[in-house]
């Protein structure tokens, strides 16, 4: 089939390129042409430093025979002539803090879009297209999309919701290897076209195929991610919190007596000390709106969002106000940029937060090292008398009066053993992902002071507080 992806940003480009795997052929179009160019130069190198996501690379490679990328809208309207499906992958952030989604962005891609479609097939529309939408929009979304597309004289197609449910660092395994597809369409016409686009998984016995209708669709999307962004808060605000707060407790152990019984399950419960990425915030927040605008009481919603705000603030505070902690003229190693392991995406990384925290505390310099998320980061934060990058982890950490540990890269683990051996000072750790759970112990008996997300301050006599 002929596929047409609107965005080539982390949803569109990672399920384009799963479409070209499965056969078909794609087109995909954004309008930063830098973009297009790295995703399509065929330089495995060129397409990371865009979008780091493993096994991304490999497949644009060994499939660009299938796939092709543009800004050229002209080379767009050319192949909606023969255009089966329409994806349209868009970013809708947050307005400010108000829950409200900005749809700009998608309103502008489907007003044009309309316009181009009226014009297909020299004006005749003979050939019926899906418009499928795996941006994560507001539940009544489908009906909006349609006035447009109406008011704009656009016949002969359909409108399907195909939320998507990637994992950042594992959306290739995880588009190849789904627990299941969710299709909502008001036609047995469209979901036909769809269980054609999505043959592999209609046909695979380990696939949950689901199909509903649009609203289900979206408003699923919102709550799957409201539940899980509700169990790291979970974790977070009451378990971690409690670790912290009584002495002997500790976190692995009762992550052990908590996990083992299967109704509550393993996944969210690992301490942290923010839930970022791009979907988490964005969704819970999104929900809290809609059903705020509807007439409806939204507090457990809007809790969940306060708790993940809470605890940074929280693990960023404890450095005062547990170890007397002074951040003016220190020098500080921030270890760790992207939201999560296995990405360069900076959306709502904690770090982003840490950095404008150490600014307004007006600390001498900010050591920071990322292994994947430095580029993005210093579009955020260039590099400058305050902030200088390293390219190393052991290199960033030497000389700081604190190191905090903001992204839960599993490298990160050895710094224990060349802090321990080769510095000959303690500074402030502060883990917010506990990556240095297992030596704790030494490390405090080595005469380093610890904060921890999940545990009590781990306080040395050695700790200077001037």
């Amino acid at each position: 089939m002929n596929l047409f992806y609107i965005g080539a940003g982390f949803v569109g480009t990672c399920s384009a390129v799963i479409s070209a795997d499965s056969g078909h052929n794609v087109l995909l179009y954004d309008i930063d042409l830098n973009r297009i160019k790295r995703l399509s130069s065929n330089d495995r190198q060129e397409i990371e430093s865009c979008i780091y996501e493993d096994g991304l690379a490999d497949m644009l490679v060994r499939h660009q025979d299938r796939i092709d990328f543009t800004a050229d809208y002209q080379k767009v309207e050319e192949f909606l002539d023969i255009c089966d499906g329409i994806f349209l992958c868009l970013p809708t952030p947050e307005i400010g803090e108000t829950g409200e989604s900005n749809l700009s962005y998608y309103t502008d891609a489907a007003q044009k879009l309309a316009h181009s479609l009226v014009m297909r097939n020299t004006g005749t529309q003979k050939k019926y297209v899906v418009i499928i939408n795996k941006s994560t929009v507001p539940i009544d979304m489908v009906d909006k999309t349609a006035e447009i597309l109406n008011a704009a004289g656009v016949k002969n197609y359909g409108i399907v919701s195909n939320p998507e449910f990637l994992v950042e660092g594992k959306a290739i395994e995880g588009s190849l290897r789904p627990d299941r597809v969710v299709i909502g369409a008001w036609k047995q016409q469209d979901f036909d076209i769809m269980r054609k686009i999505y043959q592999r998984f209609y046909d695979s016995p380990t696939v949950e195929y689901i199909e509903v209708n649009p609203k289900e669709a979206a408003a699923g999307k919102l709550l799957a991610n409201y539940i899980l962004f509700s169990k790291l808060a979970l974790t977070f605000d009451v378990i971690g919190r409690t670790c912290e707060t009584f002495t002997k407790l500790g976190f692995e152990n009762i992550r052990k007596v908590l996990t083992t019984d299967p109704r509550i399950g393993t996944w969210g419960m690992y301490n942290s000390l923010y839930a970022g990425g791009s979907c988490f915030i964005k969704d819970a927040r999104s929900l809290y709106y809609q059903l705020q605008t509807a007439g409806q009481e939204a507090n457990l919603v809007n809790e969940v969002y306060l708790a993940n705000r809470r605890q940074f603030n929280t693990f960023m505070g404890r450095a005062q106000k547990e170890a007397g902690f002074v951040w003016k003229d220190k020098i500080v190693a921030l270890i760790g940029l992207a939201f999560k392991r296995d990405t360069n995406d900076i959306r709502n990384s904690p770090s982003i937060d840490i950095a404008n925290f150490l600014k307004e505390q007006e600390v001498k310099k900010v050591q920071v090292y990322d292994p994947a998320a430095m580029d993005n980061f210093k579009l955020v934060f260039p590099e400058n008398a305050q902030f200088t990058y390293f390219s190393h982890e052991f290199d960033t950490v030497k000389n700081a009066d604190v190191i905090i540990i903001a992204t839960d890269w599993p490298q990160f683990r050895g710094l224990a053993d060349a802090m321990i051996r080769e510095f000959g000072y303690t500074p402030l750790i502060m883990d917010g992902r506990r990556i240095l759970q297992h030596r704790y112990k030494d490390l405090h008996e080595a005469g380093f002071t610890i904060i921890a997300v999940g545990g009590p301050l781990m306080k040395s006599a050695q700790l200077s507080t001037d």
